[in-house]
């Protein structure tokens, strides 16, 4: 089981969605402490969750994403969706990309969803020195930019970078907007100025992390979603880890050294908690 955060980063849908979604009642926790009030859910409702998403992003309304659950018929939710098909047609230009969703959707219920081939491994991490620049971004988008302005400070500085980098998401849950975001440059030497500010950048430390795990996501940032979902199946059967801390994110080949999103390589990394 996750608590609400937990699964919300592992879903990449926002807390504030799912508990709207309890509210609606589209999905309510699997269970709710009784000690706590922690909200839980389960890897289990990860499919009505998606089902969820793709009518939600198909342009339904909520009354007609109940009726479509509810009703837990295939064909009854295929012919829904031809019937928003045509609505689309009918609309400007700019509605198209509702056609692509609709398309997806019908596919899926149609063909079904193929299994992830995701494979998750785990090894320890050391700790860095690095240069590091935090700050609150108006959503992912816009990391480009801060990594645009990390590389022209080193630069300007004449600091001396490994060429190693990655990012760290300091959000205990997923964000579609004004996401804590931390990247770090990894320094070729240790810095005599570890723990200095210099404005918004940073000389630091990161702590070493004893058990991360790992996956390699190949093609466009779109299918990083289907790594957390591995991540979520992967977790709910281990009896060893749990999650611990916050998410990583390495680019390997990114927009500034690959043309064809298709061929991108971005490895995404959880920290982990051996349980007692």
């Amino acid at each position: 089981m996750f608590r609400i955060g937990e699964f919300s980063r592992l879903t990449q849908v926002s807390v504030r969605m799912l508990r709207y979604y309890d509210k609606m009642g589209l999905l309510a926790p699997a269970e709710i402490d009784p000690w706590t009030g922690y909200r839980m859910y389960s890897a289990a409702q990860i499919p009505v969750l998606n089902r969820i998403v793709y009518l939600r992003d198909s342009g339904f309304q909520v009354a007609e994403i109940a009726a479509a659950i509810k009703s837990k018929n295939d064909a009854f939710i295929i012919e829904q969706l031809d019937q928003k098909y045509l609505e689309v047609v009918k609309n400007i230009k700019e509605e198209q990309a509702k056609l692509k969703r609709i398309e997806t959707a019908k596919d899926q219920l149609l063909h079904g969803k193929g299994d992830l081939h995701y494979h998750i491994s785990i090894k320890p991490l050391p700790g860095c020195h690095v240069l590091s620049l935090r700050r609150v971004i108006p959503d992912y988008y816009a990391e480009g930019g801060l990594w645009n302005e990390l590389s022209g400070f080193a630069e300007h500085n004449r600091i001396d970078l490994s060429g190693e980098t990655f990012s760290i998401y300091h959000d205990d849950d997923y964000r579609e907007e004004n996401v804590d975001v931390e990247l770090c440059a990894v320094l070729k030497k240790e810095s005599l100025t570890t723990g200095q500010d210099m404005g918004s950048f940073s000389f630091r430390h990161t702590e070493p992390v004893s058990a991360m795990a790992c996956t390699m996501v190949y093609g466009e940032f779109s299918n990083i979603a289907g790594a957390y979902l591995a991540f979520a199946e992967w977790l709910q059967k281990s009896t060893r880890y749990k999650m611990s801390g916050p998410n990583r994110q390495i680019v390997h080949r990114g927009p500034w050294n690959e043309e064809c999103p298709q061929k991108y390589l971005t490895e995404i990394q959880i920290p982990l908690k051996k349980l007692p």
